[in-house]
């Protein structure tokens, strides 16, 4: 007897991908479908061009994949992460907010991409969404095909009922502290005709991350 898969953790198949990758296109989206983690990894090595100004969001999507190792461990970038960590967080307050709402390319995941084109994304503190709504002038968003969902709808439950807790008792363990649904961005459409190219989003075939 087959155990049925856990819900939202199932890869949706290479066909279903092709399609979201279409409507994400239709919406302004630079789409792509790749193998896996290694894939991105790559392909955002070619897309993030050396001594770039990059913020990377917390993901364990870019943790799992090495992108993150990459983007903030390398020397090859500015990594606005590593430098806000090492800011003082009262008197270098607005310096880091600056930094990470503007930089050259944001790179992260979202925690949901409807067959529609469209991509949910959820955070506690929100320092990432800035960056992703317009701020940054390239975004990147890697993300594993169990992300994959119907509709809005859908889309909420999976952040309420999967996301959260798995990110809780990431964050417990991280911090200290539990997480919680403070902000939520659902980007619809990158307005093509005024911000071609701004927004690029690698589909994987392979699950990872939540």
């Amino acid at each position: 007897m087959t155990t049925p898969a856990p819900p939202f953790t199932e890869p949706a198949p290479a066909e279903r991908l092709e399609k979201v990758a279409a409507a994400l296109t239709d919406n302004g989206f630079e789409a792509e479908v790749l193998d896996g983690a290694a894939a991105a990894r790559a392909r955002v090595g070619e897309l993030v061009p050396a001594g770039a100004t990059v913020f990377t969001g917390a993901s364990e999507t870019l943790r799992l994949s090495g992108i993150s190792e990459d983007i903030d461990d390398s020397g090859r970038y500015d990594s606005v992460r590593a430098r806000s960590l090492a800011m003082d967080r009262t008197t270098q307050r607005d310096e880091i907010r600056r930094a990470l709402a503007s930089p050259d390319v944001i790179l992260g995941s979202v925690h949901a991409v409807t067959d529609t084109g469209s991509l949910v994304i959820a955070s506690a503190s929100g320092s990432q969404l800035t960056g992703y709504s317009g701020g940054a002038g390239h975004a990147i968003w890697v993300v594993g095909a169990q992300k994959v969902v119907p509709d809005l709808e859908t889309a909420l439950r999976r952040v309420e009922t999967h996301c959260l807790r798995l990110e809780d008792e990431r964050a417990m363990k991280a911090y200290g502290t539990g997480s919680s649904l403070n902000r939520l961005l659902v980007l619809h459409s990158l307005s093509p005709h005024y911000f071609p190219g701004r927004g690029t989003v690698l589909l994987l075939r392979e699950a990872i991350g939540f």
